[in-house]
């Protein structure tokens, strides 16, 4: 089956996030932040990896920021605090990659 945000489950948190794509060692997520709107610092029992599918923000990883844009790709493991601004006027749209 082709995986789509029209027919992809919506995650269970209040968020604009899709999941893609789950199975045992892998979740694929799509997360839209929109312009200003943030995604308080959290930490997760895995490893993941951000892919900037469009726009830029800013990740904070235990208090220290990242800038990144479009094709970006950036690993936190799961030992760290993590979050994130869209500082732009635009969409942020990540690739949420859990290595479950």
């Amino acid at each position: 089956m082709i995986r789509n945000l029209e027919n992809s489950p919506k995650v269970p948190f209040d968020l604009e996030a899709y999941i893609l794509h789950s199975e045992k060692q892998i979740e694929l997520v799509h997360l839209l932040l929109k312009s200003q709107e943030n995604l308080d610092e959290h930490k997760n029992p895995f490893d993941v990896i951000f892919f900037v599918a469009e726009g830029e923000g800013v990740l904070s990883i235990e208090g220290e920021n990242h800038s990144l844009k479009t094709n970006d790709v950036i690993k936190v493991t799961s030992d760290k605090n993590r979050g994130w601004k869209n500082i732009s006027n635009n969409d942020l749209r990540l690739l949420v990659i859990k290595l479950l």
